[in-house]
């Protein structure tokens, strides 16, 4: 049984910092890449980051590049997303999801496994 619990959403002034945490348990990690997903009211599900099992390798989308900084802790089991400069526009639902194969992929769709979510909201 594969299961994702994010935590550290609130809100914060535009510029601030918040560090996101999904708690994985079940075999996927550490065996297949991770990711984080957000989605603001009213669009679509977006990628944000990912990161490999095999090598660390990270991924991020452009709108993050810079700002954000996707890790896992493997001694908690945990996939990290640290957010710094946070922009209005970041403002979202922020997901963790789970690959079960070695490719990586940037498609929701290709994710099977996914957190509850948690809110993070940018003041302007």
């Amino acid at each position: 049984q594969v299961q994702l619990v994010e935590s550290g959403g609130g809100l914060v002034q535009a510029g601030g910092s918040l560090r996101l945490s999904c708690a994985a348990s079940g075999r996927i990690f550490g065996s297949y890449p991770m990711g984080w997903f957000r989605q603001a009211p009213g669009k679509g599900r977006e990628f944000v980051a990912a990161i490999w099992a095999s090598n660390g390798r990270t991924y991020y989308a452009d709108s993050v590049k810079g700002r954000f900084t996707v890790s896992r802790d493997s001694a908690k089991n945990s996939l990290n997303l640290q957010m710094n400069s946070l922009k209005p526009e970041d403002t979202a639902v922020y997901y963790c999801a789970a690959r079960a194969s070695q490719i990586m992929s940037t498609t929701p769709g290709d994710y099977p496994y996914w957190g509850q979510g948690t809110q993070v909201t940018v003041s302007s």
